[in-house]
């Protein structure tokens, strides 16, 4: 059997996570499948051609995935992920991340979160970048998070800092390099303080350039001026992705790579489009476009934000259901509002 073969059973296996079939004969067997998973990370930085897992330069439109559930709310709609999936790369998204604030990762089971990504990682199947938000209060749960995602094959790992009486600068700053040092996959820290309850800012973005794996932030504060300052700073090193819906074209304009867009599941094709015109240079079509599009995402950005993205993407005909409880939908007024500010886009 060839090397390239052998490696890929391997790599199949730990993908599956099917070496537990190997815990009951020898602890032999369990340290002969850790070398090989390190063999795996080498073959893949060397042969481009193996997916996943190599320091790839992430851009363009990552849809924060919603996640499906049933009516009820209480259970994953597997098959609804999938088409939900189909969707996204028949509108030609970028990157697509699953687990997300958007995909509702608070109000996810552990055992939900990672057969989302296992399902997506293997629906996907290289036919976009993909990411995993691996994030935990604690450092070896975000740790065990993103190693799961590299054994999918992620291609980057959205990661917020510690949430909750969290530790100070230098806590985080710990987060993030250990986290780095045990999985080779690029980092995208997490900056929502609204609900992180800490600001990683311009300053502690210049220090995280000495953690290896860091390479993006995605900063969702809704500040151009913010944005100005990250992309300074980050420069070539730390890539800078906007995260807050209703300045995404003027975020583009200034200079991000990309946009990580809860918005983007109800307008997928659209907001592919817009990063399409910026990066040609058309602003004036980009800007007529984006006056379209503004209207919703102002909506997203002033209402309980999951629940107002399910009911346009719902709206939109991507069948997704309802956000879990105790999110409540919104009130009829709220969706008329709603209905107003999709119209534009050609969604009642």
């Amino acid at each position: 059997m060839c090397l390239g073969a052998f490696v890929a059973i391997i790599a199949g296996l730990s993908g599956l996570g099917l070496d537990h079939v190997f815990y009951d004969t020898s602890t032999h067997y369990l340290e002969l499948i850790s070398n090989l998973k390190n063999l795996v990370r080498w073959v893949r930085i060397i042969n481009p051609k193996m997916k996943g897992n190599i320091m790839k330069d992430l851009k363009g439109i990552c849809v924060a995935l919603s996640t499906p559930f049933t009516d009820d709310g209480e259970n994953l709609d597997e098959s609804a992920l999938k088409n939900h999936i189909d969707d996204m790369l028949e509108a030609g998204v970028h990157i697509i991340l699953v687990c997300g604030g958007t995909g509702e990762f608070a109000y996810l089971r552990p055992e939900e979160r990672r057969k989302i990504a296992e399902i997506a990682a293997k629906h996907i199947d290289g036919k976009a970048d993909f990411m995993v938000q691996a994030s935990a209060i604690n450092t070896r749960d975000a740790i065990e998070n993103a190693k799961h995602a590299e054994g999918l094959g992620a291609d980057g790992l959205l990661i917020l800092p510690p949430y909750f009486e969290g530790p100070d600068y230098d806590g985080v700053y710990y987060h993030y390099e250990k986290i780095s040092e045990a999985v080779p996959v690029p980092i995208m820290m997490y900056n929502i303080p609204a609900h992180s309850n800490i600001d990683l800012t311009p300053e502690f973005v210049e220090r995280t350039k000495q953690i290896e794996n860091v390479r993006y932030i995605k900063d969702s504060m809704e500040d151009l001026k913010r944005i100005q300052e990250l992309l300074m700073v980050g420069g070539d090193r730390i890539k800078v992705f906007n995260g807050g819906d209703s300045i995404a074209f003027f975020s583009l304009v200034a200079g991000c790579p990309g946009c990580v867009w809860g918005a983007s599941n109800a307008m997928p094709k659209e907001s592919v489009k817009l990063y399409d015109l910026v990066q040609a240079g058309n602003l004036t079509e980009a800007n007529e476009l984006w006056k379209r599009m503004f209207p919703a995402n102002l909506f997203f950005s002033t209402h309980v934000y999951n629940v107002a993205v399910k009911a346009a993407t719902n709206l939109s005909g991507r069948k997704i259901g309802p956000c879990r409880k105790p999110q409540m939908p919104l009130t009829d007024a709220e969706m008329n509002q709603l209905k107003a500010a999709l119209k534009p886009l050609g969604i009642e």
